[in-house]
């Protein structure tokens, strides 16, 4: 018989935590975007949650496309033909273009995404390029300084899917991907979007590595109410393209 998995929120309504970032990301992001919006999601690979995710209402929360007029879904790796929660699929350039004209995007979002550029000002330009005035830049990443980005650096890219699954059983290894950590903290943010309104800020986050073990979670939890910001936040970011 396999041992029941650890649910740290079953006994909160709908199982959730209120301090799920997924939730509080894509609610922000619903709030953001109109029926007449061409919405591009950078770095979406095959969607893994709309197929591993056991929360409906998250999956409802989170899934953009139907709520505007196209939703495109763009990543470097060819798994985001796979994806299933888009209109249309595209697949950047190895030098980082992506295949959309100028200002023709009204928002993009990028998910877990940033702790993975290696050419920032590569990235940056392109997001600069595609988007609209008065678009939003949307990205949830953890920070720079947080205990499993600081743990991250400790371990060389090639080994993090051997660790990813030990310290996180439910994540697979087709969504394991080398880290940089390039793009990660709020004054980065600022360096690279010079005068973008920013509204970007560090969200309280729950605990994802716990091996599924009930005391590390708690033990966790409580390093969090410490250490908030940094080292135990996540980094939202949340710029708008000026006219």
């Amino acid at each position: 018989m396999s041992k029941k998995k650890f649910d740290p929120f079953q006994n909160l309504p709908c199982n959730l935590s209120i301090n799920d970032s997924t939730i509080d990301f894509y609610l922000r992001i619903n709030g953001l975007i109109e029926q007449n919006y061409v919405v591009l999601d950078y770095g979406a690979g095959r969607a893994g949650w709309y197929h591993d995710d056991e929360n409906n209402l998250r999956k409802k929360i989170r899934l953009i496309k139907g709520k505007v007029k196209e939703l495109i879904a763009a990543d470097i790796d060819s798994q985001v033909y796979e994806n299933k929660a888009c209109d249309r699929k595209i697949l950047i350039n190895p030098n980082g273009k992506i295949l959309l004209e100028n200002e023709s995007v009204d928002l993009i979002f990028s998910d877990w995404t940033l702790e993975h550029i290696n050419n920032t000002k590569e990235f940056t330009d392109e997001i600069k390029r595609v988007l609209k005035p008065n678009g939003w830049f949307c990205a949830r990443t953890p920070h720079k300084f947080s205990y499993w980005a600081l743990f991250s650096k400790l371990i060389s890219n090639k080994h993090h899917s051997y660790f990813l699954n030990f310290i996180q059983p439910s994540r697979k290894k087709i969504d394991t991907f080398p880290t940089y950590y390039k793009l990660n903290t709020l004054n980065k943010i600022r360096q690279f979007f010079v005068g973008w309104e920013n509204k970007s800020f560090i969200y309280p986050t729950d605990p994802s590595y716990f091996f599924n073990n009930k005391i590390l979670f708690y033990i966790q939890k409580f390093l969090h109410r410490i250490f908030y910001k940094e080292f135990s936040g996540t980094l939202f970011v949340f710029l708008k393209k000026k006219p």
